[in-house]
């Protein structure tokens, strides 16, 4: 479905972030996009969603082919309308908009839009907390309503392809946890297909079908989820396991300072 080859993003004309960045999302599959602060994670998703030029970011080298057709030179509101959207990092809601405002703002880019309210209810469907809150403003929200907002509005666009920036980001536990359940209920029941980056990789790993580990601008590690979560170094490094049983983060921060995959 999407096929990133060999990408390269500069920065400002001169900060390269991503250094040869590739990687697959197959149709109807969740792909999740794993690494540390500065791996390059989000400037990923941005060159996906043609949102690069408006952080001075630039693709300069490599192409992104969704269904077999480059899309690289796509303005933002192009790759919507191609059925891909990205929910960004730290929600975005619009807080002066209900949350009801905040759904039909998310089908902006929408010809029918005699099916608004069904989809609306669609998004209610999977975060019911939002239809009672429907008429409250978005900036009064909790952290966690926020984010159920930011895809519930990912949806009313009705995407083939969601985007998702580190949507555990600044939410209880329990409402991660309860998130990430609902974006696997979308992905069986919709069939979309989602790309999703996390820090959380134990959340993140438990719904997707295949993972990418990405560190200095480039994929170093790839493999379906059930490969992954037997990699000893993607148990020390990611999910805070050993041999020894759980590590402490002063003991799984340490990685930062190797190398162990070239």
């Amino acid at each position: 479905m999407l096929h990133i080859n060999n990408i390269e993003v500069v920065y400002s004309k001169m900060i390269l972030v991503l250094k040869g960045m590739s990687l697959e999302v197959p149709e109807g599959k969740i792909v999740a996009l794993l690494g540390s602060n500065g791996a390059g994670k989000s400037t990923t998703l941005k060159s996906i969603s043609g949102l690069l030029a408006g952080d001075g970011g630039e693709l300069t080298k490599g192409s992104i082919t969704y269904h077999g057709e480059d899309i690289s030179g796509f303005s933002p509101d192009q790759i919507v309308q191609k059925g891909i959207f990205q929910s960004m990092e730290g929600r975005r809601v619009f807080k002066h908009l209900t949350v009801e405002e905040n759904l039909i703002a998310g089908a902006h880019t929408r010809k029918d839009r005699n099916h608004l309210k069904h989809d609306m209810e669609r998004v209610y469907h999977y975060f019911p907390k939002l239809k009672t809150l429907r008429s409250r403003h978005a900036g009064l929200l909790s952290g966690g309503e926020q984010q159920m907002l930011a895809i519930g509005r990912g949806i009313m666009a009705k995407p083939k392809l969601l985007l998702l920036d580190e949507p555990s980001l600044g939410i209880a536990p329990l409402l991660v946890k309860e998130i990430f359940q609902n974006i696997k209920q979308i992905n069986k029941e919709e069939g979309t297909s989602i790309l999703v980056v996390e820090q959380n990789a134990n959340v993140a790993l438990s719904i997707a079908d295949y993972g990418y580990i990405v560190e200095e601008g480039r994929s170093v590690l790839e493999a379906p989820v059930s490969e992954l979560m037997e990699n000893k170094e993607v148990q020390e490094h990611y999910l805070g396991m050993s041999d020894e049983g759980r590590k402490n983060y002063r003991e799984v921060k340490s990685y930062r300072k190797k190398k162990r995959w070239v």
